[in-house]
Order: structure tokens, then sequence, then C-alpha cells
């Protein structure tokens, strides 16, 4: 290939993983989406491709449906064990962050909500919502009408906003939270962090990937004395995690979470959803597969000062 396609891909190469991401909901599904979109686009015939930006998102979108429609695909989310890659900010992959919408699009819980989603349902609301595309475009993508890409959009729109947990909030507010979950959570004090959690609250965990399905917590009782489990440390948990990592709190998908840094690997992601002052729900990765791309990030980054020194 001439530097000057290879040169025209690598341009677009951010924005594509970008996309892939969302649809996706892994980095590294993304990663070889965008790799496998670049031997399509050397194998073309390029004199032919009057738009390569719009080719290159018809073949990037198309690839991830077809993952996403494949069937170790449907095994994995059916079995109920799947939650999102998680990503620390800053990482090009999380992409435009601009508006409410796409900062909202690219959150742990809304990436889980739209696994609820049809896959043309999702490849609709996130073309339209994150990247802008008009629905004349969007059809050629998916080859439907554009009386079918608004209805899409419509039903993707209802439902992502059926399970939005208020507006946006600022992350300084939203680290002041945390910081004071955390610190009731350290304590033990169960009756405070009761008080922190909204009446509706979740909690999901993979379960560090070892479950077959992921653990949910559903009431503001059981998500305390989960909390309090977790963030206190015995030798047994200890062992468990391989050791005594640090705990620091950093901005994963655009939310406020607590990292477990051991020997410079991060061990464990949770992110926190709040509203209204209080923590709205609780995501907890620790599958080791869904944290190299967070961990290789945090070795680029300058990390925060730890909150926990030795848990």
């Amino acid at each position: 290939m001439d530097s000057t396609a290879t040169d025209r891909f690598e341009t677009g190469r951010a924005r594509l993983a970008s996309l892939a991401y969302r649809l996706l909901g892994s980095a590294s599904d993304a990663e070889d989406v965008v790799q496998d979109a670049y031997l399509r686009w050397h194998a073309a015939d390029r004199a032919r491709i009057e738009v390569p930006e719009a080719w290159l998102a018809k073949v990037v979108t198309n690839l991830c449906l077809d993952r996403l429609r494949s069937a170790p695909a449907r095994r994995e989310r059916a079995a109920g064990a799947w939650l999102p890659e998680p990503l620390l900010d800053g990482d090009p992959m999380l992409g435009p962050a601009e508006t409410f919408e796409q900062r909202e699009s690219v959150s742990i819980a809304v990436l889980t909500l739209m696994e609820r989603l049809a896959p043309v349902e999702r490849a609709v609301y996130v073309l339209r919502e994150v990247f802008s595309y008009p629905h004349a475009e969007i059809a050629g993508i998916l080859d439907i009408s554009e009386s079918a890409s608004q209805q899409h959009l419509h039903r993707a729109r209802r439902r992502v906003a059926a399970a939005r947990r208020g507006g946006e909030v600022d992350p300084e507010s939203a680290r002041k939270v945390l910081e004071e979950f955390l610190a009731a959570a350290n304590s033990g004090r169960t009756e405070r962090l009761v008080a922190l959690l909204t009446d509706d609250a979740t909690a999901v965990s993979d379960g560090a990937g070892t479950a077959r399905a992921l653990w949910r917590y559903d009431t503001p009782e059981r998500i305390a004395a989960m909390m309090r489990t977790a963030f206190r440390p015995s030798p047994g948990r200890r062992r468990l995690a391989g050791g005594s990592p640090a705990i620091h709190i950093a901005r994963v998908n655009g939310r406020p979470a607590v990292l477990a840094v051991r020997e410079d690997q991060v061990v464990g992601a949770v992110a926190f959803e709040v509203a209204d002052g209080k923590v709205a729900a609780v995501h907890g990765i620790a599958a080791p597969e869904r944290l190299t791309r967070l961990t290789a990030m945090w070795h680029r980054l300058e990390p925060e000062t730890q909150l926990i020194g030795q848990w």
C-alpha cells in the first residue's frame, strides 16, 4: 500500500477504534476489528472509493455487528458473565467527549445497558448520538431505510433514558461523594454506607472472571455489606489478590473509580455512578484479560496519589 493510503487510514484509526469500542465494549476486540478494516482497505480498489471515511465506518460497523451476532458472543452475553472492558480517562479509544451524549455513551453503565439493545439499534444509537451521522448515511452503512434508522434510534434513546441516573455530575462533586463512601467502607460504618446509596442503587461484579455469572446486589443494605467487606482487608482476601495492592482513585470511562494496583499491575477496577449526591451504581471488574489495556495506560499516564498505601 502506498504511504498516502496508509497515512489516510492512520489519520482515522483512533476514530474507528472509538466507534468499535462503543459497539463492542471491548478494547481488544475493537483493536482486532480496526486491524481487519485496515486489511480490507489494503485489498480494496481505493480508486473506486469516493469517501474513504464513510467506507471505513461502514466496514468497521459491519465487522462489529458480525461479532455481536456471532455464536460465541451470544453465548457469552447470554450467560450473564460479561461486563465492558474499562478504560482509563485519557485513553484515545474513549473518543469524542464534547457533548453529554458522547460522554454518557462510554460509561460502564451505558455500555452495559446497550447489551440489551439489538445490534442494529446499538449501531444506530452510536452512529447518530456519538458521531452525528445523518440518518441517510446510517441507512447506507447498515443497509436499512432512513425511516428504519429513525425508529431504531427512537427505541434505543428510550431505553437509555429509562435507565439514566439523573443528569451529568461535576467530576469534583462526584469524587467527593466517592471519597466519603470509601471512608465509610474502610471504617466499616454500614449505616453511613447505606445513607450514601440511592434507594434503587445496584452493584455488579465479574467475580474476577471466575464466576459463571455476574454477582449482583440490588438493595442498599446488601451493597453496603459487600463494600464494607471488600474494602476491609483480611489475610484471606490478600491471598486471593496475590498480595497487598495499593488503592488509587482515578477516572475510568468518564466516571470516578477505584483501582487496585499491585506491582504496577491493575488487578481490579471499580467504577461508580453518582446521582443526586449519592452512589447510584457500582461496577467491579477484575478479570485479568479486561484490565490489560487499562494497565498499559496506567503506566503511560501519571497516576494519582495512593488513597490507601497498602490494602
